[in-house]
């Protein structure tokens, strides 16, 4: 019997963190969609539920977070190296906070106006945390390298045209807002999300160094 199928046989067959990776990128579809759904809709109140839903979300997100570190204190074969488990934890809550913190500036700043840099941003998080959450589901048996690949390209594109539209914004916030108060409401609010958009290549990129290990 060769070692790596020594190895094999003492590889928990539960494999519980996968399901656990897999409910941390599933919730972050929920986040993104009542996010895009917040900066589309003009109803006061359904914009106060869909805060608090988002709130409700990234806690669970949290406690899936929370698991995941749990079991990787118990568990002393994991199925990829333990730094990548503990970095790829880290990055998809890193998303959920910012969608979260995102969500929670515009109800601070009391920002009212959805503008097309907001909802295009939002659009955008919606398509990388899709794309997150389909290669986070391949990783199970890391035979489809190719569907991981190709979703870490598509985020990395997605992140790119999110620069894009942040620095657009900025630009035309400051050559054309004469509020000062209204200039920093809406950079911090452009900031945010466009820092989820950053957070999803990070995932990307910790998804991309297990494959590289694991080739």
């Amino acid at each position: 019997m060769s070692l790596n199928s020594i190895f094999q046989y003492f590889v928990p067959k539960d494999r519980k963190f996968f399901p656990l990776f897999e409910q941390a990128s599933g919730n972050l579809i929920h986040l993104s969609e009542a996010l895009n759904e917040l900066v589309n809709t003009n109803d006061v109140a359904r914009r106060k539920e869909l805060t608090k839903q988002i709130e409700d979300l990234e806690h669970i997100g949290d406690e899936i977070t929370h698991q995941i570190f749990l079991e990787l204190s118990k568990n002393f074969i994991t199925p990829f190296d333990r730094e990548d488990i503990h970095a790829l934890a880290s990055a998809i809550d890193d998303i959920a906070d910012f969608i979260h913190g995102s969500a929670n500036r515009m109800q601070l700043y009391n920002v009212s106006e959805m503008n097309e840099p907001i909802k295009k941003l939002a659009e955008l998080i919606v398509q990388g945390c899709m794309d997150v959450n389909k290669a986070v589901g391949e990783l199970k048996n890391l035979k489809n390298i190719r569907l991981i690949t190709d979703s870490c390209v598509r985020i990395n594109s997605m992140e790119n045209q999110a620069d894009y539209v942040f620095d657009r914004a900025v630009a035309d916030l400051f050559e054309n807002e004469q509020d000062a108060k209204a200039i920093i409401k809406y950079k911090e609010v452009y900031a945010a999300l466009e820092t989820a958009t950053d957070k999803c290549e990070d995932v990307a990129n910790v998804l991309e160094t297990i494959l590289v290990k694991n080739a």
